[in-house]
């Protein structure tokens, strides 16, 4: 396990590191044109690959449905905590009283708003979950994992999450309810996902699957660049405090409570693990890359980004030496 464990950080290393490095000699404005070839061209191209390449006719189970539970989950808990937070700022900021002085309120910004709860509502599934899951668990519930990233892609990220971000964001410009159901329609992974689903039985040229498999690894690449990139944004203490929240939400609270419902529906021990490892998986990539598009708080989800990757080093064991003990409870273990 420990083996597995570092083939997946050392590429989380290596790849911010290099985009920490070159923000400092790229042009200012380079992050965002990568995040927009990402999101144009990258992420579908990789989810296309993804559902091409997947058998959904097996082993599907009951995974998409935890997956969207999973998502609305987060949407709710982000939203109420959200709310909980700007409720006790308002009342800090009455009681205390501006003294002449106006009073900021941390918490009123849309695009900050926005890149709270997409924090705490969609995970890293793709890249570091069909990663590190695959080398902990074992037997047919390794197609769950597969089918919780397709679906919490599908409709998480560029579902629920477009909707999200094309509420929060765009500056001060109000999106109409036909405008954020147009965005959500014109979502290119929407379209990606649709083709390698209906093109799962054609026979490509070998050529052309081996090109697919390679442009995951690239498009792997980049956004962990773009992630560096964007760490260099992050001052100190200050981003990072803000992001404590969204990160425990994801990485402890989200995965308890997914956990907790497939253990009452009376799931297999193993399903439920694949569950709760899936669903604690670090705030996603694609949070930047919709912030970077929607133009949210791109500090903010860079740090969640972070805290949240950093805690996965402590929550993996955790949840590991927690299925291991339920496994010895009887009526539970296999």
């Amino acid at each position: 396990m420990s083996h597995s464990l570092v083939s997946v950080y050392l590429p989380l290393l290596l790849w911010p590191g290099l985009g920490l490095v070159l923000s400092q000699v790229l042009p200012s404005d380079f992050p965002r044109l990568l995040g927009r070839l990402l999101y144009w061209v990258g992420i579908p191209l990789e989810i296309f690959a993804l559902a091409h390449g997947t058998d959904f006719s097996q082993n599907t189970g009951l995974a998409p449905l935890f997956t969207v539970v999973a998502v609305v989950l987060g949407l709710g808990l982000g939203l109420l905590t959200l709310w909980g937070i700007r409720w006790a700022e308002q009342a800090r900021a009455v009681l205390v009283g501006d003294d002449g002085v106006e009073q900021t309120l941390v918490w009123a910004d849309k695009a900050r708003q926005g890149s709270f709860v997409l924090g705490a509502m969609i995970g890293n599934t793709g890249f570091v979950g069909l990663a590190v899951v695959p080398a902990l668990v074992s037997g047919p519930y390794l197609g769950w994992a597969v089918f919780y990233s397709v679906t919490q892609n599908l409709v998480g990220t560029y579902g629920l999450g477009v909707l999200v971000a094309s509420y929060f964001g765009r500056g001060l410009h109000t999106q109409s309810r036909w405008q954020q159901l147009q965005d959500v329609l014109t979502v290119p992974s929407l379209w990606a996902f649709g083709l390698g689903y209906l093109s799962h039985r054609w026979v490509l040229a070998g050529w052309v699957e081996l090109s697919l498999g390679r442009s995951v690894g690239v498009v792997i690449a980049l956004a962990l660049m773009l992630m560096g990139m964007r760490f260099s944004q992050i001052q100190g203490w200050q981003s990072l405090r803000l992001a404590i929240a969204p990160t425990l939400i994801k990485i402890l609270v989200l995965p308890a409570l997914v956990g907790m419902v497939a253990l009452a529906a009376r799931l297999p021990l193993d399903a439920c693990q694949v569950l709760v490892l899936m669903a604690g998986m670090p705030s996603a990539f694609a949070g930047l890359i919709l912030a970077e598009e929607y133009e949210l708080d791109r500090e903010l989800a860079s740090s969640n980004i972070a805290l949240s990757s950093l805690a996965l080093l402590v929550t993996i064991p955790l949840w590991l030496a927690l299925f291991a003990g339920l496994a010895l409870t009887p009526g539970l273990g296999a």
